[in-house]
């Protein structure tokens, strides 16, 4: 199925910047980019956003291996109790029916063990980002995003 139109990030004028300079701040203040990076793919998958990862074994042997797996974190003994309470975090805000109890407090005060409290903002506004840029592009239509 083809996008519906040019991506709206394109088309209002001046909004790619200013969603680019957030993702900058966000990935600034010392959470892990392979935990960005396993947030983005799991609020994706939440959300229908599909990903195509290299065929290319070289280019797919940079990859996290873990990425195909974290579907599956809650079973999987790869990722490691920081890298679980954000994926946890970002099912609880990506899969919300109740904005009140959004994340729990337990859910909070388990991500305040792993993430300072900037961290653990950046880390809440990044799933908000990937949630954004995944309706966006859900509702245009837009085809399958190569992972970088």
């Amino acid at each position: 199925m083809a996008p519906r139109m040019d991506n709206p990030s394109l088309v209002v004028p001046g909004a790619l910047q200013p969603l680019l300079d957030l993702t900058e701040v966000i990935g600034k203040v010392g959470v892990p980019q392979t935990t960005l990076d396993l947030v983005r793919l799991r609020v994706s998958e939440i959300n229908r956003r599909t990903y195509l990862f290299p065929d290319d074994p070289a280019r797919a042997e940079k990859l996290d291996g873990r990425l195909p797996r974290v579907a599956h974190w809650r079973t999987e003994d790869c990722f490691d109790d920081a890298e679980r309470s954000a994926l946890e975090m970002a099912e609880a805000i990506t899969l919300t029916t109740d904005p009140e109890n959004m994340a729990s407090d337990t859910l909070w005060e388990e991500s305040s063990q792993h993430y300072t409290d900037e961290q653990l903002g950046a880390l809440v506004m990044h799933i908000g980002l990937v949630n954004f840029w995944n309706r966006v592009n859900v509702a245009n239509r837009e085809e399958p995003a190569a992972w970088r």
